[in-house]
């Protein structure tokens, strides 16, 4: 297993990965079932991961009956990236330990990074070097790139209705035009 130290989150970096600001500010959430479809999981999945701090909605978590969580684009991304390890066999035990790790990393990191796992243990990979290594273990493995996961998230995530845990407006993303011309074909 690849072993590192700690590492610094850095804030403010989704201005790099999206430089035409298509993904949405740190205060703009979504609720469970928003965040449910986009990363592909059940309510139930998304209740009990919150509850046991697996991934918790890092804007706005629950407070009682009726109250709404608000999960982040961030953490959108951890959980589609659990569901996946999840769909591959890897436990919930060794997952927790791949999140922790995600948890402690800036957006910019995230999508640099392919996980891989041999079923037992995940790795993390983020230079093709890495990759040979992994693999003259004789271990099969599988790989997860975290980018393409943020890239689907990025092209549905707005199609889901989106609020402010300040309370302000959120602004409607103007459609690309691949996006209009999918609208249009499943219209029509």
């Amino acid at each position: 297993m690849v072993e590192e130290g700690p590492v610094e989150a850095v804030t403010g970096e989704q201005g790099e990965l999206f430089p035409d600001e298509s993904a949405p500010d740190e205060l703009v959430g979504y609720r469970g079932p928003a965040a449910c479809q986009i990363a592909g999981i059940t309510y139930r999945q998304l209740d009990y991961w919150a509850r046991t701090g697996l991934v918790a909605p890092t804007i706005r978590s629950a407070h009682g009956s009726g109250s709404q969580r608000l999960y982040s684009f961030k953490d959108i991304l951890v959980l589609k990236v659990v569901k996946r390890l999840l769909d591959t066999g890897v436990s919930l035990q060794n997952i927790r330990v791949a999140v922790d790790h995600l948890r402690r990393r800036g957006v910019r990191d995230l999508a640099r990074i392919t996980l891989f796992s041999d079923g037992t243990t995940v790795y993390e990979c983020t230079s093709p070097e890495e990759i040979v290594d992994l693999l003259q273990g004789g271990q099969g493995v599988f790989g997860i790139a975290v980018s393409g996961a943020m890239q689907e998230i990025n092209g549905t995530i707005h199609e889901f209705p989106a609020e402010r845990a300040d309370g302000a407006v959120v602004e409607p993303v103007a459609e690309d035009e691949l996006t209009a011309r999918r609208k249009a074909r499943n219209a029509g």
